[in-house]
């Protein structure tokens, strides 16, 4: 627990935030000026300290507060304006397309007032070709499934299945996604 010049206990130890402070540098860095796909992706390894391919794109502005629990798939998209809360895990799988402002948000607190001050967190996970419309939130602990679809403007709060729509606050399932025959 490292105190904050709040007075409030948060979760956390000064490497952890060391390791929060240098991600926010990098995407600030990320996010000035115009960088090419190949220089974005440079910045992407520096921020979660793996390996990112070739056919990873993330268009800048996004915001990761942590990327070293973050991993990226092959041919995955990140669209401009995202936000990333990633201190518990956030997985992208191969062929996932995230679109603009999305939130994915690994972390949250407590409803007991006594310990709201305190940090948990769950990972999320974004499976093989999911795709989140614009303005998506992920809550933490969320798997989307492969093949997903979540709608513009979903709030996701639990698991989505496989091949399937979800859309709504809370998403809520809508149909099976129709596979072209």
């Amino acid at each position: 627990m490292t105190d904050n010049p709040t007075g409030k206990d948060y979760v956390g130890s000064d490497d952890l935030y060391a390791d929060v402070q240098r991600t926010m540098k990098l995407c600030a860095e990320m996010n000035t000026g115009y960088h090419n796909e190949a220089e974005v992706r440079d910045y992407l390894r520096q921020i979660t300290g793996s390996n990112i391919d070739e056919t990873v794109r993330v268009f800048p502005p996004f915001n990761i507060n942590y990327g070293l629990t973050t991993r990226f798939g092959r041919d995955c998209f990140v669209n401009f304006g995202c936000t990333f809360l990633a201190l518990g895990g956030i997985t992208i799988e191969d062929g996932a397309f995230i679109g603009p402002h999305c939130v994915l948000a690994t972390e949250y607190h407590p409803e007991d007032p006594a310990t709201r001050h305190s940090l948990l967190t769950k990972p999320i996970v974004v499976g093989r070709n999911v795709w989140l419309g614009a303005d998506v939130k992920v809550l933490a602990g969320v798997t989307i499934g492969e093949n997903a679809i979540v709608a513009a403007g979903s709030v996701v709060t639990k698991d989505v299945p496989a091949n399937m729509i979800v859309a709504g606050s809370p998403a809520r399932i809508i149909r099976e996604i129709k596979a072209n025959k």
